[in-house]
């Protein structure tokens, strides 16, 4: 019986050759998906809504009742936190703004002296601090007081651009206008210092007891395995 050696190129080997050269080329696709060139037209939502650190102003109103005659427990706390966000983010001068000419102008005045007193309470200079006037309607709803200073703050530009018809030109597959915006303006809203988007802070120093206490730990879970 004369036996006939089998060749290099059967049948299974031929296949597996095949498989094993479809997978080879959808391994490369998948590995190259990054530099696949759409367009030349940005279509990145960081591109088309950056967030930008520049200054900004910073309000509060503080609604007053022509009958108060300080400021209420509630006005002094939000006095309060607005005083902390103004020494994180700013050293120049809050402005104090009280009405005129409206039904509360006088208890105005009155609870003006105590925010005014209660920013230096805080530890904000008196010197930084400017109490003016601005011109209210005499009739209608009691005026606030409106207290404003300017701060270095990360923002984005205004969302809510819809300039085409994203129906009848979806056959592009690219992002549309407003793409993008909300979550970037989110995120600048969270950012608590905009300084770390320019350069990272300095290292702070070491706790060198609790580095101690870590390699004590460290060290005698080697000893015990």
């Amino acid at each position: 019986m004369t036996l006939k050696a089998r060749s290099p190129f059967s049948r299974p080997a031929a296949l597996r050759s095949v498989l094993l050269a479809g997978i080879a080329m959808t391994l490369a696709a998948c590995a190259n998906v990054h530099h696949i060139e759409v367009g030349a037209v940005p279509d990145d939502y960081r591109t088309n809504h950056p967030i930008i650190v520049g200054e900004q102003e910073r309000t509060i109103d503080i609604p007053v009742g022509s009958g108060d005659q300080r400021m209420t427990l509630g006005a002094r706390g939000a006095i309060r936190g607005y005083a902390n966000r103004y020494r994180d983010t700013a050293s120049g001068a809050i402005t104090i703004l009280t009405p005129h000419g409206s039904v509360n102008s006088n208890a105005a005045s009155i609870v003006a002296n105590d925010i005014r007193s209660e920013l230096v309470a805080q530890g904000i200079p008196g010197g930084n601090i400017i109490v003016t006037a601005y011109q209210a309607n005499a009739t209608g709803d009691a005026a606030p007081i409106r207290l404003s200073y300017y701060a270095i703050a990360a923002s984005t530009g205004e969302c809510g651009r819809w300039p085409e018809d994203i129906l009848a030109n979806g056959n592009e597959n690219k992002h549309y206008a407003n793409f993008g915006c909300a979550s970037q303006s989110n995120l600048a809203a969270q950012i608590a210092d905009p300084m770390d988007l320019i350069a990272p802070r300095g290292s702070s120093p070491i706790d060198a007891e609790r580095r101690g206490n870590a390699i004590g730990d460290y060290q005698a879970d080697g000893a015990a395995l």
